[in-house]
């Protein structure tokens, strides 16, 4: 799970019941499962708000959000879920404008909607107690282009930054039979691209009996599923690539060569005093090991700058990591710091010397970029139709493309260069499906 600042998605404003979504891709999922849930519910004239924990900024944009629809609706429902109402219920339950909170748990139960005779105003267990995903609940998020589907939720680990483990429980797996079954049916609905998501996705299937393997469900999926074009990986632990999964990597054409790694940084100590589970050599080695069975797979990351205590030597570490590993596309944050966590705790760095780390990670990220894009000239990619002019190869490098093709379709594009954020090419044909 990336510790990044909130990304905001919204329904149009005239809708009945509005479902604002806060923060990452299983967020947006789980939004999803309020809207049936809401419906068969009975619920009406109301705006629900699926919240972030993962930076006080998220928790910042929510409160601003919530008090904002009460001036434009004043007579809807107000109702506030997700991970920061699940870490502090009272802060959200406090605010005169909010009707209902309810925890993670509670957001897609049955009846949770539904008007009550007495209603509690905050409805909020011990997340730490669910044992179950809610994977099985829809049929997955799908977008235009692609869907995505929840194998697994929470997280087992306690990185001293982050405060989503409270937000969201352990780690539970959705059953293998059941992803196949979801992965099957969007399938047949004409998705030529699935995305597996989760919270700490590399984790799946030890809480299930036998303890199958990421890479166990992702062979799986593509033998049983074989009409399915191109299956993806959300982001990954470092830490926990099995052998089945460099194996599909290695063997698969159909599972995508990218993978987004949360690394977080690129300093031994800094890595100890996140409490991270792997090296900097641990890093550097998985790069190369995927590169050798798979040379033309691209590589993401999510790095902090700043983490407290951080030095100019330790930064630098990081830094260099980007073109060690020969990174393409990086998730930069400076390091904010969340009331609850350990991190919160150690002395910090100076606010203007964490965005200037940050800054330049960034720019670092830049030129990382370019240097992937202009790799690409003269090749022949396969790219999925995002939105028109618009695809994404298989290494999910960016391509802007000139002529016609339909939104969801696979086509193939020659690379005739590069503006600094994406490809750009022309299209050839479209791939058979």
């Amino acid at each position: 799970m990336e510790p990044g600042a909130a990304d905001i998605r919204e329904d149009a404003a005239d809708a009945d019941v509005r479902i604002v979504t806060f923060g990452c891709r299983l967020n947006a999922y789980e939004s999803e499962v309020i809207r049936k849930r809401a419906a068969e519910d009975g619920l009406t004239d109301a705006v629900v708000f699926n919240t972030c924990a993962v930076t006080g900024e998220a928790v910042r944009q929510a409160r601003q959000a919530i008090r904002k629809a009460r001036r434009e609706r004043p007579g809807a429902k107000l109702i506030v879920t997700g991970c920061a109402a699940q870490i502090d219920p009272a802060a959200f339950g406090a605010m005169p404008e909010v009707d209902l909170v309810l925890g993670n748990a509670e957001k897609s139960a049955a009846g949770a909607y539904a008007p009550q005779a007495e209603p509690m105003k905050v409805r909020v267990n011990d997340i730490m107690s669910v044992r179950e995903t809610a994977g099985h609940l829809i049929d997955g998020l799908k977008d235009r282009a692609r869907a995505y589907v929840e194998v697994q939720n929470g997280c087992d680990h306690r990185c001293t930054f982050c405060i989503i483990p409270y937000g969201r429980g352990n780690s539970r797996s959705a059953p293998a039979g059941e992803v196949v079954e979801q992965v099957r049916k969007l399938t047949a609905q004409g998705y030529r691209e699935v995305v597996l998501t989760g919270v700490d996705v590399t984790s799946w299937g030890a809480d299930l009996p036998g303890r199958p393997t990421l890479g166990q469900l992702v062979a799986r999926i593509l033998k049983l599923v074989p009409e399915l074009p191109r299956l993806r990986l959300s982001s990954i632990d470092a830490a926990e690539i099995d052998p089945d999964l460099m194996r599909c990597l290695a063997e698969e054409p159909r599972l995508m060569p990218y993978l987004h790694l949360s690394l977080q940084a690129g300093d031994d100590m800094i890595l100890k005093r996140m409490k991270r589970r792997h090296s900097r050599a641990d890093a550097l080695k998985l790069v190369r090991e995927v590169r050798a069975v798979r040379p033309d797979t691209a590589f993401g990351a999510d790095l902090i700058a700043g983490f407290p205590t951080e030095t100019d030597e330790m930064f630098a570490n990081t830094l260099k990591l980007v073109e060690e590993a020969d990174l393409a596309f990086l998730h930069v944050f400076p390091f904010s710091p969340r009331p609850g966590t350990p991190a919160a705790r150690i002395p910090p760095v100076k606010r203007d010397v964490v965005k200037a780390r940050a800054a330049a990670l960034r720019t670092a990220g830049e030129a990382a970029l370019a240097r992937h894009l202009g790799r690409q000239a003269g090749r022949v990619l396969s790219g999925l139709v995002e939105r028109p002019g618009v695809a994404r190869a298989e290494d999910f490098t960016e391509i802007a493309f000139t002529g016609e093709a339909p939104v969801g379709e696979v086509v193939r594009l020659r690379v005739i260069g590069h503006d600094g954020r994406r490809v750009l090419a022309e299209t050839l044909a479209m791939e058979a499906a």
